[in-house]
């Protein structure tokens, strides 16, 4: 096995720009999280729909509804033009190892823009004529910035890296080296920076094994049992958003029926920059002895940009039974995207005093200063397709007001990947990650307005269920909160909405066999302000 004494050498050790593949271990968002992140869009629109929680399926007379039940533009008695504008603040709070974190992010956003073209035919049954509207949507927020730290005395993510390479690299003796185009695992990283070893016998004969001579697992020669405390941090800036644009038509059949269809085309830009890194390895020896500190500090950085274009139907209908009665149904097809993914890596160590040994025959070897770079990251081509969503809502109107109310069944599990290139089987492990990840799900909002001449007040509720399978100790549904306000004149009109949501969430750095997980525990609270303003013509 290897050995190494302490001697006065620094070693800094750095590897840029290398390339995965995107089955392999890497510790940012995975291909199943992004799956899930990507496909679960909270109700999006207008700020009178999003103060009524999202509730529209059966509403109608609202632009939102060419993306959510295009029928309801066949309410529309006029032709109008929309802008919206949003602020959205996010708080996050982190607990890790006892430690406590907190982060706040602000972004201006513009929400919605929206055309809509009423045409009638001037006949009171029959067909009455109908609208088509052209909406731009922001259907999904992907910003999401936070840094959490504490100190962990259970693992290190160099065990992580250790049990990578030794299940994988004894099968695969290229999976640790560097190819034409640089490393392919983040446990080759690892190896070039000396974390991961090769454990030789005292003959200096490979055993086919991995270990570290920072795992206490492999004790040091010469060393008693140590317990190790390592300080841990992780940066996690995550950007990007989903837009739709949404081509619909609704046509009214005698003030009673409904019908519309429409075709969206979303587009799909996403970024991730993570950072962990761990300092401070302190091995306490016991009472009596010094404490051993061999590495100063490592820390390993992804980038990951993700772009990319999509295209999904939705048809809709809403029936009046009786005059202040609105049934609605709606189907969303699946999104179908077509993603182009760029990733790059670097790992940095920079160890404290001390000289290595290649094997325990050879005591030639001290490590210096060390730093490799390679040329090209990876680029990745494939599609991914998003869930079918189904939802049926119910209103009930009065005199001074309504009552709205929607559920809507989607089946995370249902997302799934394919290689763009071919027909291979690459991202099966993947697609069988999502179905026993994810399950299927009800959400439910509902809404109510109150009018008095040309003013409006509005409040509503919104529960998105948690989609995991296994809850991991934490409820990830979504709960919102809402409400708003709006003025109504003869070709004008304005609405203002204030969303309060909240959520949990648990981040896993990295996992071990046998290892507890390390898990930051996080709640996290959005507030979203809009508003829509409204020229009709």
């Amino acid at each position: 096995m290897k050995v190494m004494k302490v001697v006065r050498i620094t070693l800094t050790a750095a590897i840029l720009l290398f390339m995965i593949s995107p089955t392999l271990p890497v510790l940012g968002q995975s291909f199943t999280g992004n799956a899930l992140l990507f496909s679960r869009t909270k109700p999006a629109g207008s700020a009178r729909i999003q103060a009524l929680g999202g509730t529209q399926t059966s509403l109608g007379g609202d632009f939102s509804s060419a993306a959510s039940n295009p029928a309801g533009l066949g309410f529309y008695t006029k032709s109008e033009f929309t802008l919206g504008l949003g602020v959205a603040g996010e708080d996050i709070s982190t607990r890790y190892y006892g430690t406590t974190s907190s982060d706040q992010n602000t972004k201006f956003n513009i929400p919605s823009l929206s055309l809509v073209l009423h045409y009638g035919n001037g006949r009171e049954t029959g067909f009455l004529g109908g609208s088509f509207g052209i909406t731009f949507t922001r259907i999904n927020d992907l910003n999401n910035s936070y840094r959490y730290s504490g100190t962990n005395s259970e693992s290190s993510i160099i065990d992580f890296f250790v049990d990578d390479a030794y299940f994988q690299a004894p099968d695969d003796p290229s999976y640790l080296e560097a190819g034409n185009n640089g490393y392919y695992t983040l446990s080759g990283l690892a190896y070039n920076n000396f974390l991961v070893d090769a454990i030789y016998d005292d003959e200096g004969n490979f055993l086919n094994r991995y270990g570290s001579v920072l795992d206490t697992d492999i004790p040091i020669e010469g060393q008693p049992d140590e317990v190790r405390t390592i300080d841990q941090v992780e940066s996690f800036r995550r950007s990007g958003r989903q837009y739709q644009w949404s081509f619909a038509y609704g046509a009214n059949f005698s003030d009673k029926f409904y019908l519309g269809a429409s075709l969206g085309l979303t587009t799909l830009r996403y970024s991730l920059e993570l950072n962990f890194r761990e300092s401070n390895f302190r091995y306490n020896r016991g009472e009596d002895a010094v404490d051993y500190n061999p590495l100063n500090y490592h820390s390993t950085t992804e980038n990951i940009d993700i772009e990319g274009s999509g295209a999904n139907f939705t048809i809709g209908a809403i029936y009046k039974p009786v005059s202040f009665v609105q049934l609605g149904v709606s189907l969303a097809t699946p999104t179908w995207y077509s993603l182009t993914d760029n990733y790059t890596a670097s790992q940095e160590a920079d160890w404290n005093n001390f000289d290595y040994y290649d094997t325990p025959t050879n005591t030639s070897d001290d490590l210096r200063n060390i730093v490799s770079q390679f040329d090209s990251p990876t680029l990745s081509e494939y599609s991914l397709r998003t869930p079918m969503k189904v939802s049926a809502g119910a209103t009930f109107i009065a005199k001074f007001g309504f009552i709205s109310a929607d559920v809507e069944f989607v089946n995370y599990g249902n997302s799934k990947y394919k290689d763009n290139t071919s027909n291979s089987d690459w991202y099966d492990s993947d697609n069988r990650s999502i179905k026993s990840t994810y399950t299927s799900v009800v959400n439910y909002r509902v809404g109510a307005e109150y009018r008095y001449q040309i003013f409006r007040a509005r409040l509503g509720y919104n529960l998105m269920a948690d989609p995991y399978r296994v809850s991991a100790g934490v409820d990830r549904k979504i709960q919102s909160i809402s409400g708003g306000v709006g003025v109504r004149v003869k070709k004008f009109y304005t609405d203002l909405a204030v969303v309060s949501s909240k959520t949990e969430n648990v981040r896993v750095p990295y996992s071990v066999d046998g290892i507890p997980e390390p898990r930051a525990i996080q709640d996290v609270k959005n507030m979203n302000y809009l508003l829509t303003l409204g020229f009709t013509f």
